[in-house]
């Protein structure tokens, strides 16, 4: 098992720090990544669990007809998010709950969508994360990444590696590689991997989808991952 490289106090401090700026600092970098998930999301539509929710930047985006279940790590953080959620009469919210994504407390294959905006490089043990998420999707629903996904090579890639102990401080992992996530799929053996969409700024994120697959699909020969 892999030794996770972050906690989950580092995490909480970090993300209590960001709160009161966090919109003002990334609302605007990351706009174009939060509407193109949330697309991909309500393409599926019914009940939409969203992971890291945060301070529900996200949230108004969502079209009313879709169920929402916002959940988030950080107190702080979510404290503006139900200010959000009351003050623009979001009632498509179900709930905005404090919640730890490697251990949610839902039942299984209850939401038709996982969407996680900005998240799995900003958990300790993103692998067990990515599993909670297929455990909570119904097979056929989708399970859909939007985050920074670390050069190969190159200058980035050195810059990356080089920033990653102060990038540790502030609650992020800057070089997480795409390889993780294709292994990932590819040991899981009950999902699919449908696409990865580069996005904004300068492709240096991704879009990245996943469909659950039906249990007897599950059961044959694991599937691997582009």
């Amino acid at each position: 098992m892999r030794e996770p490289d972050l906690d989950i106090k580092t995490i909480a401090k970090a993300y209590a720090r960001w709160a009161p700026v966090y919109d003002l600092v990334f609302g605007a970098v990351f706009a174009r990544g939060r509407e193109a998930s949330i697309k991909a999301a309500e393409r599926v539509g019914g009940r939409i669990l969203d992971v890291g929710v945060g301070t529900g930047i996200s949230l108004p985006d969502y079209k009313r007809t879709s169920r929402i279940y916002a959940v988030d790590y950080s107190e702080p953080m979510l404290k503006q998010a139900r200010e959000r959620v009351v003050g623009q009469k979001l009632d498509n919210v179900e709930c905005v709950a404090v919640m730890d994504a490697q251990s949610l407390g839902f039942a299984d294959a209850v939401f038709d969508v996982v969407i996680a905006q900005y998240v799995i490089t900003a958990v300790p043990d993103p692998e067990a994360t990515l599993d909670e998420f297929a455990r909570v999707v119904r097979p056929g629903g989708e399970i859909i990444l939007v985050n920074h996904i670390g050069a190969e090579s190159g200058p980035r890639r050195l810059f990356e590696q080089g920033f990653a102990p102060v990038a540790r401080k502030l609650g992020w992992r800057p070089e997480f590689p795409w390889e993780r996530l294709a292994r990932w799929a590819a040991l899981h053996g009950g999902v699919r991997f449908v696409e990865r969409v580069p996005m904004p700024p300068l492709g240096h994120f991704s879009l990245v989808r996943y469909q659950r697959l039906p249990a007897e699909a599950a059961a044959g020969i694991p599937h691997s991952a582009a």
